[in-house]
């Protein structure tokens, strides 16, 4: 396991990283020498940033930012494509998320793939013009638990776009070079930024839920991110993969995505009905593991009772601060309820399985706008609102209207 102890890097650096970045149309061809000769001489004229910037609650500004700072393990990426997530549009709602509160204007954006532009001295991993996905979370490196290996949950994360963080939805963006991640030929650059979404469904299904070839597996919640976990769970050859949920087109949707997808609405139905309608839908057989994408009580209740004796529970959703469950019987059963938050050591897998089209997330990007105030803030509300059927709203900075890089 990769456990990131690379050099340690001082903490007033941290600021820096995330000062934010740019875009102009790039394929998943790879890059024309002309271009790279073009990256290579960017320090031999000026280059101007800009950054979609939360300034105060619901109060977007896509305006002049100052060009991020390029140390020696650093590399400097223009931003070709920005994907917005929910937690993107509850900072600009409510300025907060738990006790991630915002103080000052930050740049969001955290589903993030661009080109390299310039590198530090001390980066081998990648060049100038390489296309990469950005892995969002940066550890400290130094305290026990990045030196455990569990760097996701090391408590002084710079993650993108969590204040007091500047995040990614930029021209420009500083990133270290060991969380950039070349992209293959076959992949574009929308791909490379759906790598960090996707990196949440496998984690939840490789190290949390376990699921392995042939087996079966309950997904609760068919928004986003659990539609993502149900594409994993079948990229990783589950026979049969369960989704709940009480909207009938999200479920039609997800069925759609793959044979191996059954579908139950779950509206109305208690915990037990449920779990008895899943063991149904599984050949009268408990699954071998269930991933809650929700976080409700009833739905952690269900996720239980419908899965095997010595099965795991994979926590996704966040809900209420205090929930009431089942724990005796899962403790007799010795069903395993394993937290999820965030990722580590995915990219490598999500672009494994990007490139050889063992998941397809292009059904899921449903709508694309330009970097300009009026895009942006398009994007924003049309995330918020779910209209047109919205599921991943794409930004990509440079090209033209609805173009899909």
């Amino acid at each position: 396991v990769n456990t990131r102890k690379s050099t340690a890097r001082p903490t007033k650096d941290k600021m820096k990283r995330f000062a934010s970045s740019s875009i102009r149309a790039a394929s998943t061809a790879r890059l024309p020498a002309a271009i790279s000769t073009r990256f290579a001489a960017a320090d031999a004229k000026p280059l101007v940033n800009q950054a979609a910037v939360l300034e105060k609650i619901k109060d977007i500004q896509v305006r002049d930012y100052p060009m991020p700072t390029v140390g020696d393990d650093d590399c400097l990426v223009e931003m070709k494509s920005v994907g917005i997530c929910a937690s993107d549009v509850h900072y600009w709602q409510h300025g907060r998320i738990g006790h991630f509160v915002m103080e000052k204007p930050m740049v969001l954006g955290h589903e993030a793939a661009g080109v390299i532009a310039k590198v530090g001295k001390n980066v081998k991993n990648v060049q100038v013009g390489d296309r990469v996905a950005l892995e969002a979370g940066v550890p400290c490196r130094n305290c026990k638990t990045c030196n455990s290996g569990k760097y996701n949950l090391c408590p002084d994360m710079a993650f993108h776009a969590t204040p007091p963080y500047n995040g990614s939805l930029a021209r420009y963006v500083s990133h270290p070079g060991d969380y950039c991640f070349k992209l293959p030929d076959n992949m574009t650059l929308e791909e490379g930024a759906l790598c960090e979404p996707l990196s949440v469904g496998v984690y939840a299904c490789t190290e949390k839920a376990k699921v392995l070839p042939g087996e079966s597996v309950a997904v609760f919640g068919a928004g986003p991110i659990g539609t993502i976990c149900a594409l994993v769970a079948n990229g990783l050859g589950a026979k049969r993969i369960i989704a709940c949920d009480i909207l009938p087109d999200r479920l039609a949707f997800l069925q759609s995505l793959s044979p191996n997808i059954v579908t139950l609405d779950t509206k109305g139905l208690p915990a037990d009905e449920v779990a008895e309608k899943i063991k149904a839908l599984n050949d009268g057989e408990l699954v071998d593991g269930s991933i809650d994408c929700v976080g409700f009580d009833s739905v952690i209740t269900a996720a239980i009772k419908c899965t095997k004796n010595g099965g795991s529970v994979a926590l996704v959703g966040m809900g209420p601060e205090m929930a009431t469950i089942p724990l005796i019987n899962a403790a007799i059963r010795e069903v395993d309820l394993l937290g999820v938050f965030r990722y580590r050591n995915t990219y490598p897998t999500c672009i494994d399985l990007l490139s050889t089209k063992k998941v397809d997330l292009f059904p899921l990007v449903t709508h694309r706008f330009n970097f300009d105030q009026e895009g942006v803030l398009d994007a924003f509300e049309t995330c918020r609102t779910g209209r047109d059927g919205a599921i991943k709203c794409m930004i990509n900075i440079g090209a033209e209207p609805g173009a899909k890089l």
